[in-house]
């Protein structure tokens, strides 16, 4: 699922901004924009964390899957797996199954997840700088 790869670290900042404006429109928007975009944040940290670690995600059945799992691994937390399991699950049923409803205080849990999980990435990469 993975392939090594050696990234720039002008290549991982742009990644980690990337997710930073996702993370700034979420902050914007209603419970259902929130939760997309923090989804998306989500896995581009994970892409970020992965990079660092020179790993490169191909893009396969379950590949979301794995990039949460070694995001939670690099980062040694076993509740980021969980919290972001749960929210892709959340966004696949929103996905596949025909919509769910996003609750403000749900969308608010996100929000501050991930809020944590860029200060945890950002030190984690030896940022200090976007947020």
């Amino acid at each position: 699922m993975f392939e090594k790869f050696v990234f720039s670290a002008k290549q991982i900042e742009k990644y980690f901004s990337s997710a930073a404006k996702d993370f700034s429109t979420a902050l914007k928007g209603e419970a259902d924009v929130r939760f997309v975009f923090c989804y998306n944040c989500l896995l581009k940290l994970a892409i970020v964390v992965c990079a660092k670690n020179n790993l490169r995600v191909k893009a396969r059945r379950g590949h979301h899957i794995v990039l949460i799992e070694k995001m939670a691994g690099f980062l040694e937390d076993k509740e980021i797996e969980i919290i972001a399991q749960e929210m892709r699950a959340k966004r696949n049923r929103d996905l596949y199954d025909g919509g769910i409803l996003i609750s403000k205080k749900d969308a608010e849990m996100y929000l501050e997840f991930v809020s944590n999980l860029i200060n945890r990435v950002e030190k984690y990469l030896g940022f200090n700088k976007l947020f």
